[in-house]
């Protein structure tokens, strides 16, 4: 029989653990702040151990606290994505949305519920593909891709310009030089299959160069590149939206700061005579604000760290 900690308690902790904030939590969860500080001691309490360090005025994630943090996303992400695969078992779904794997359970699914609390007759099917655009293929109704074009017959609009920029954990600042991009040669650069730049053009146009001994560690899908990354085994390149949550919480860091940033849009597809277009121009209408909500939180980030982005 399996001894599971209070699986409320759980979920409590990891909006506050993402938001670093027992306040943004109470407002995610719609309960009070007391009530976010009661579960977490809960929490804390089962474990006999602290979670959290509480200061007047900062809260940050004990070392314990990181790493229980960092399992419970992963859990919660992919029981959030099962679980939305399982709805095609009940109800018909309205609206299907096809959208890279990573995006989608680092954030898609983290935001979803608020469409769902604006449309909550639509049911959402959520397929994860990372596959080129097929106008004959009716499998979803929504894609959402990273690239910038449109393919013939499709309908496309813009929803958020990402950032991509080298990302490491903070441990390996204190390993070896990251003054400059040179440097990196000193250090192993995670790559990924499905990254949008790779390491010798993002070095070139950073002007740095690619070693021909550059040591490097290689994945398919992008989520085990940024596994990889958090447990300290290199250095990748990654939108800095997937990843927002660990640089507040100060476990990844940017080496090179605002240097060498690279942008590109993200952008929802759909084919303008699917019989769902109503919530489909609900559902893009509100990955455009949510995008725009993204990128205002990235902005007011990269102010506090005196960056332009």
């Amino acid at each position: 029989m399996r001894k599971l900690p209070p699986l409320n308690a759980v979920r409590t902790f990891e909006a506050a653990a993402r938001h670093v904030s027992f306040t943004k939590a109470a407002e995610e969860l719609l309960v009070t702040h007391g009530a976010v500080s009661r579960q977490v001691a809960l929490l804390e309490e089962w474990f006999g151990v602290k979670l959290f360090r509480r200061a007047p005025s900062q809260l940050t994630l004990t070392a314990a606290g990181q790493i229980y943090y960092r399992e419970v996303t992963a859990i919660l992400d992919r029981l959030a994505l099962a679980s939305m695969d399982m709805k095609q078992y009940g109800s018909p779904s309205v609206l299907r949305v096809s959208a890279p794997p990573t995006f989608a359970m680092r954030w898609l699914i983290r935001r979803i519920s608020s469409f769902q609390r604006m449309r909550p007759d639509a049911e959402l099917r959520l397929l994860t593909s990372i596959g080129p655009l097929n106008v004959n293929d009716r499998s979803f109704d929504v894609a959402i891709r990273g690239n910038v074009g449109e393919p013939v017959g499709w309908m496309s609009q813009p929803f958020m310009t990402e950032l991509i920029a080298p990302v490491c954990h903070v441990d390996l600042l204190t390993r070896g030089r990251l003054a400059t991009p040179d440097d990196l040669r000193h250090h192993t650069l995670i790559t990924y299959l499905t990254e949008p730049y790779d390491w010798p053009r993002w070095l070139a146009q950073a002007g740095g160069e690619m070693s021909a001994d550059q040591e490097t560690l290689r994945f398919e899908q992008m989520f085990f590149a940024l596994q990889a990354t958090l447990e300290r085994m290199g250095i990748g390149l990654f939108p800095l939206f997937l990843v927002i949550d660990e640089l507040m919480a100060g476990q990844l860091c940017l080496p090179f700061g605002d240097l060498g940033l690279r942008k590109r849009e993200y952008r929802s597809f759909y084919l303008s005579d699917n019989e769902s277009a109503a919530t489909i121009a609900d559902f893009t209408a509100w990955l455009a604000d949510a995008g725009r909500e993204t990128e205002q939180f990235m902005l007011d980030w990269a102010t506090s760290k005196g960056w332009t982005f």
